[in-house]
């Protein structure tokens, strides 16, 4: 058990959206109690190739929540993705909401800041969020309290929020068959990610959980959403009691042969800006490709 303010009395609505180009889930999570809603980890659609930005995936969440009258409140970022770009800027214009992410996204905006050569007029302090979470940081979704625990490892940044019953993991662990991400990225850590997974695993054992990705591991069909039981009894990198050793080792060697994300550059320019697209001098929308950089 934690110290963290887990109520398993509290059983949020978690309705899942498979993205199938980048096998991300985003989440609406109602309160159980009133209208209030958060959306965690939304999508914006990219063709890289084409250069060109499209909001289908968003739209749904959006068309969702207005069909079933619901009110959003937050827009979570578990952390600064690197496989997919946020569409948490377009949701808030077309919604409300407040946008949060953990407090060490400073910490990201100034390794991928130097990387991607920005200027002074790209601020480092988190102003492009509405909310930087601290470690244990409690917040309200409607009735529902719900709480963020500090999960670095896979990024400096790495967050798990916890709503009632029902914690999303963001990129901290996969379903059980699929183990756990890398902890390559600048600021990643293999040993500082099992301690974090450790956490998680310390929550009540019938703790839903939500993952941020899933890529239906020998031809399974995709899911999402499995328990703290089943994490530590039977989790392939870290489950029934592997030692700390055994996973840095086992992911040191696993990171070393892993391809980078395919859409990383573009990925990290809008996340670190909350989802904002940067622009060139004349106010375009224009994306920087550095090289030999990552």
């Amino acid at each position: 058990m934690t110290n963290y303010p887990v109520n398993l009395d509290t059983k949020p609505t978690v309705q899942a959206f498979f993205d199938e180009a980048t096998n991300t889930i985003s989440y609406i999570v109602k309160d159980p109690t009133s209208l209030a809603c958060a959306i965690v980890d939304s999508v914006m659609d990219i063709d890289y190739s084409a250069g060109r930005i499209t909001y289908d995936h968003a739209d749904e969440l959006i068309r969702q929540i207005q069909d079933q009258g619901l009110k959003l409140e937050w827009i979570i970022e578990t952390h600064v993705h690197a496989d997919h770009l946020s569409a948490a800027p377009y949701i808030q214009e077309k919604l409300g909401g407040k946008i949060g992410i953990g407090s060490n996204i400073l910490v990201v905006q100034d390794t991928f800041g130097k990387v991607f050569n920005e200027g002074t007029e790209f601020q480092r302090d988190g102003s492009q969020f509405d909310a930087l979470f601290e470690d244990g940081d409690t917040y309200m979704v409607g009735n529902m309290q719900a709480f963020a625990m500090y999960t670095p490892g896979h990024t400096p940044a790495c967050m798990v929020h916890v709503m009632g019953d029902a914690a999303f993991v963001g990129d901290t662990l996969f379903m059980p068959d699929g183990g756990s991400a890398r902890a390559d990225f600048p600021g990643g850590d293999a040993g500082v990610l099992y301690d974090s997974i450790q956490k998680v695993l310390a929550l009540p054992a019938e703790t839903r959980l939500f993952m941020c990705h899933d890529y239906g591991p020998n031809g399974r069909d995709i899911a999402w959403e499995t328990t703290v039981a089943e994490e530590k009894a039977s989790n392939i990198h870290v489950g029934g009691g592997k030692t700390k050793d055994e996973f840095v080792k086992f992911r040191n060697e696993r990171d070393a042969v892993l391809d980078m994300p395919k859409l990383i550059i573009p990925s990290l320019q809008v996340n670190m800006r909350a989802g904002e697209v940067p622009t060139d001098s004349d106010g375009n929308p224009m994306l920087k490709v550095p090289v030999n950089s990552l």
